[in-house]
């Protein structure tokens, strides 16, 4: 992938002064000016998209316990439990 340095190198000079730092009033704005571009699901899409994260969770936690089940069987057999 290329990066645009507009014609700059890459590292600073060793010159250059440090960046000053942002204000906490001035992050927060920044912060809610980038939350304003979000586009929030709507209450359809989010509902959709929790019934499809619920049963992947659900489908993933029967594929371990299977897999549990069959790997402490076959602990169980071969060193011999109680």
């Amino acid at each position: 992938m290329a990066i645009d340095t507009r014609g700059e190198t890459a590292d600073k000079p060793s010159g250059e002064k440090k960046a000053k730092r942002t204000s906490p009033a001035l992050f927060y704005r920044q912060v809610v000016a980038e939350l304003r571009k979000v586009i929030w699901p709507t209450r359809k899409d989010l509902i959709s998209y929790t019934t499809i994260v619920l049963i992947f969770v659900l489908v993933m936690v029967g594929i371990v316990s299977a897999l549990d089940a069959v790997l402490t069987e076959g602990v169980l057999r071969i060193f011999g439990g109680a």
